[in-house]
């Protein structure tokens, strides 16, 4: 049936052939399909994800902890393969009701805290440590903001033109110029965000360049969804000068190789339990 053929029906059912590429995934209901413990490392801090834009986004962070002497911020970083369901298993959901990584288990204090969303893991362990959020209201304000403005705006870039150019069973002309559209209104926000300032909420590195960067850095080097020549993302100069910046920081550059099962055998660590894991890479 064409694009223009299709009549939704009165009542939505589900149908597990409508193919895509995580057809064997998505589902319309919440919770567990199986039982399995989450296992639990020896430092305070419990990772649980997978080295795509959303879970680099808090091991750059706990890294860039890490090599400003935050000794608290150690943690151990568990792989969780979404495209084999990892996300599902009771021990996950249990932190994460929602099902997605990042899943982060606190146990730092008397009890253990779950923290879900990067975001928000992003902000518990900046005002844990003090450090990549300002504290001054302005300052502040202007960091949470664009923090918020990526958890709103990445999903029409990720699940909007990343799904319908590269995932898709079928290409749809309405859909793909759609998300292209609002993907390039968004660099240009960026663009002309950063043409004033050195890094997205002012002169300081903070969680609002650690939440954009994997997103939106990765889009304006051409590195997602092959989509970077469709999008003419060389167009957004300052975006690129940022994202090069960002991109050379070593602690950035550690944290963008844990959890990451593609690319190039020796930028890849799987697990991370301790610093040294890091010295069998190249980075």
């Amino acid at each position: 049936m064409s694009e223009a053929e299709y009549v939704p029906p009165k009542i939505w059912t589900w149908n597990r052939e409508n193919g895509g590429r995580f057809a064997n995934i998505n589902r319309p209901i919440a919770g567990p399909t199986h039982d399995k413990d989450l296992p639990v490392g020896r430092h305070p801090m419990q990772l649980y994800s997978l080295g795509t834009p959303n879970g680099v986004k808090v091991t750059v962070m706990l890294e860039e902890l890490l090599a400003l002497g935050h000794t608290g911020a150690e943690y151990d970083a568990w792989l969780i393969r979404i495209n084999e369901g990892d996300q599902f298993s009771s021990g996950f959901v249990d932190i994460n009701p929602n099902s997605k990584i990042p899943a982060l288990l606190d146990r730092s204090g008397p009890k253990p805290i779950r923290v879900f969303e990067s975001g928000a893991i992003l902000v518990h362990l900046a005002e844990k440590f003090g450090a990549f959020l300002p504290t001054e209201p302005g300052a502040r304000a202007e960091c949470l903001s664009w923090l918020f403005w990526q958890m709103g705006s990445a999903p029409y870039l990720g699940g909007g033109f990343g799904h319908f150019y590269a995932y898709a069973p079928f290409k749809i002309e309405y859909a793909i110029d759609r998300f292209a559209m609002e993907v390039k209104r968004q660099l240009d926000v960026l663009d002309r965000r950063l043409a004033e300032s050195e890094f997205i909420a002012g002169p300081d590195f903070t969680i609002a360049d650690m939440a954009i960067w994997p997103w939106y850095g990765a889009m304006a080097k051409g590195e997602l969804y092959g989509g970077g020549e469709f999008l003419q993302v060389h167009e957004y100069v300052n975006v690129n000068r940022w994202a090069d910046a960002i991109g050379a920081r070593p602690a950035v550059k550690r944290g963008r190789a844990v959890n990451r099962p593609f690319g190039k055998p020796e930028s890849q660590l799987l697990e991370r339990h301790d610093a040294s894991d890091f010295d069998k890479l190249t980075l």
